[in-house]
C-alpha cells in the first residue's frame, strides 16, 4: 500500500490566488461593450497618460492591453493570443435574457456569430476624417532646391 507523504511546510498554496489573478484582463463581456465604434474611438484616442505603457497610446481594444510602440501593437496583432481573442469575440455574450429563454422564460434563440476585424488607430482616424498621426517622410528628393 502507497502512503501519502505528510506535507510538513506550508508550501506555496497561498500564493495560488495571487498568481491566477496577477495578469488578469478584461472578461469578454465587458470587451463586448468596448469594441462598439462610438467607445473604441475613446479607447484608441486616449489621453496621454505617463502611469501605462506607451503613455496610453498603443491600445489592443480586443485584448485590453496597452503597449510600448506601434511596432509592438503591429507584431501584437499577428500573434496566436490575439487571434484567439477575436475568435473568442465571434459569439454574443451571453445576456440574462438567454439565462431567462433557458429556464423556459421565453423561446430559445441560439447564439449568433458575428466577423469580428481587428480595429486599429490608423482605421479609427481615416473613418474619422482626421489627418493620420504618423509623419509620412517623402524621399523624392530630385536635388532641384
Amino acid at each position: 500500500m502507497v502512503y501519502r507523504r505528510k506535507k510538513t511546510h506550508y508550501g506555496d498554496t497561498h500564493l495560488k490566488r495571487r498568481w491566477s489573478t496577477k495578469r488578469r484582463t478584461k472578461d469578454l463581456d465587458l470587451i463586448d461593450q468596448d469594441i462598439l465604434p462610438e467607445n473604441s474611438k475613446k479607447l484608441i484616442n486616449q489621453e496621454v497618460d505617463f502611469d501605462k505603457p506607451g503613455a496610453a497610446q498603443h491600445y489592443c481594444v480586443h485584448c485590453a492591453r496597452y503597449f510600448i510602440n506601434i511596432t509592438a501593437l503591429e507584431d501584437h496583432f499577428r500573434t496566436k493570443v490575439h487571434k484567439r481573442r477575436l475568435k473568442a469575440l465571434e459569439l454574443e455574450p451571453y445576456t440574462i435574457e438567454d439565462s431567462q429563454r433557458a429556464a423556459g422564460f421565453g423561446s430559445w434563440k441560439a447564439p449568433v456569430k458575428r466577423k469580428i476585424a481587428t480595429i486599429t488607430k490608423l482605421e479609427e482616424e481615416s473613418d474619422s476624417g482626421e489627418s493620420s498621426k504618423r509623419m509620412k517622410i517623402d524621399d523624392d528628393d530630385d536635388g532641384d532646391s
